[in-house]
């Protein structure tokens, strides 16, 4: 089989789409015994795809592909140029979080990374195996993302690029080749805490790198299904999916770059409350579909829209609250009557 140097895989993977290419060796995970015990102390919450058979797999791409030697980490950046969400200051507005503004990213990366391995066929000069792996795939990718050298993670537990910020979606190629490995960058974290200080559920433990999904407003507004907890819900805000209070302070991301990628333009960035809670079922799935915020579902959205028109304390809500006060979902039939208790 011909040989593909790893300067040239990072050439083609910038000419795939990809602003951020490295490469790590297909060996356990370094963070994996971290990640078992993060597991071990009902970190994940609900999120059983964490903490099931899968869980075992996540720590050796080779469980994945058996003949994987590589993995070229690819990262794909995502930001746009509308503002962060601590400088919007406007409770009546939804925010979503940045990553959902635009189409599927799943769908984005994994034709990038088919592209990629397209062209890594044409260059060995014969067929090898190879995985494309996207965040739903078992695989630890922010660790592999750090060995590679794409950046470090971060105290808010994100992968951060010295010269890009945290901005980027990343993928994965699991490959039957030989590359060179890169190496990881140092933590460039320091003694800043912004990010714990900033978090409105303090999510994130302090001194960094754990974060308590339980505690997250990520975690409340996508992941879980059922009640958000009561004591978290004013500190939920306006957030109605996702949060990213935690990269919206961090130094590293005041010099932004943008995307370039289409797909990612903002058609969802911070729509009226009153407009969304007004949705039917049907008109949620035809405005949200193909994009991350499907995820929710049309029952969780309704909550968290409940949730972050209770906490604007503005009265113009009181109707729609009354109408999602009478829904026939318990779930939002709940939320709605906890936000009518706010505008009190």
């Amino acid at each position: 089989m011909g040989s593909v140097r790893s300067q040239r895989v990072k050439t083609l993977a910038r000419e795939c789409g990809f602003e951020l290419c490295g490469i790590s060796a297909a060996a356990p995970a370094p963070q994996a015994r971290y990640y078992r015990q993060w597991v071990e102390a009902g970190m994940a919450g609900e999120m059983r795809y964490l903490t099931d058979r899968r869980a075992q797999v996540r720590d050796d791409p080779r469980r994945l592909l058996p003949t994987a030697r590589s993995l070229i980490c690819a990262g794909k950046l995502y930001d746009t140029p509308q503002p962060y969400s601590t400088e919007l200051g406007e409770p009546e507005l939804a925010w979503i979080s940045r990553y959902a503004w635009g189409g599927d990213y799943h769908d984005v990366l994994r034709a990038g990374l088919q592209r990629l391995a397209d062209r890594l066929r044409q260059e060995a000069g014969q067929p090898f195996d190879y995985k494309i792996c996207v965040d739903t795939a078992p695989l630890l990718e922010r660790a592999y993302a750090e060995q590679a050298g794409l950046g470090w993670i971060a105290k808010n537990t994100c992968l951060i690029n010295q010269q890009m910020g945290s901005w980027f979606f990343l993928g994965e190629l699991l490959v039957a080749l030989d590359l060179e490995p890169d190496q990881p960058p140092p933590d460039r974290c320091g003694s800043c805490t912004r990010c714990i200080d900033a978090c409105p559920t303090q999510a994130i433990l302090p001194g960094g790198r754990t974060l308590d999904a339980r505690l997250c407003i990520s975690y409340f507004t996508i992941e879980l299904r059922g009640a958000a907890p009561a004591g978290q819900r004013a500190a939920v805000g306006n957030h109605v999916f996702g949060c990213d209070v935690c990269q919206d302070v961090c130094p590293w991301n005041r010099r932004r770059v943008f995307s370039e990628e289409p797909a990612f333009a903002a058609r969802h960035f911070a729509p009226p409350l009153d407009a969304l809670a007004a949705l039917t079922a049907e008109e949620f799935h035809a405005l949200f579909r193909h994009t991350p915020v499907e995820r929710a579902r049309y029952s969780g959205f309704l909550r968290n829209i409940a949730i972050a028109m209770g906490n604007s304390r503005a009265a113009k809500f009181r109707a729609p609250l009354e109408k999602l006060a009478q829904s026939p979902d318990p779930l939002v039939a709940e939320h709605a009557r906890w936000a009518l208790g706010q505008l009190e």
